[in-house]
């Protein structure tokens, strides 16, 4: 239990920093008057921090021929950043926070419900079983419950 203790308290951290994110977000598409601006600031600042995670953790730039070796589609999570960002910052005004995260958790559950079972991507095959059907089932309802 003490094991996954800090994991888990990170992982919380995580999800409090994407609602403060959205938040952010919505405030600057608002006061720019353009989602696609507040995504491009919000995508710029985060490729500032990254490139200084970088230079602290002394990571060497990946030679050619492991870039290479990467699957076509390991390429592609901007692309599901970005759309989570546009979406994001033209949704939380019309739904609320609550309700955007909510719906957000449940949409994130069911995919990772459907990774899981089928092993997509590499990932190692969890069956969907009784105890994660309810899991679901629960997560849809208190969404129903957050969006009255």
């Amino acid at each position: 239990m003490l094991r996954l203790l800090i994991p888990s308290l990170l992982t919380v951290a995580s999800g409090v920093s994407i609602v403060v994110q959205q938040v952010l977000n919505t405030r600057l598409r608002a006061d720019l008057g353009s989602a696609a601006w507040a995504g491009f600031v919000s995508y710029a600042v985060g490729l500032a921090c990254m490139t200084l995670l970088i230079l602290a953790l002394r990571d060497p730039l990946p030679s050619a021929s492991v870039a290479a070796r990467v699957p076509w589609w390991a390429w592609s999570g901007g692309v599901f950043g970005a759309l989570f960002i546009g979406l994001a910052t033209v949704l939380v005004p019309q739904l609320g926070a609550a309700a955007f995260i909510a719906l957000l958790v449940a949409g994130q559950m069911l995919a990772s419900i459907a990774f899981d079972h089928f092993g997509w991507m590499g990932l190692a095959q969890r069956p969907l079983d009784g105890p994660r059907l309810i899991g679901v089932a629960l997560l849809v309802g208190g969404v129903v419950l957050i969006r009255r």
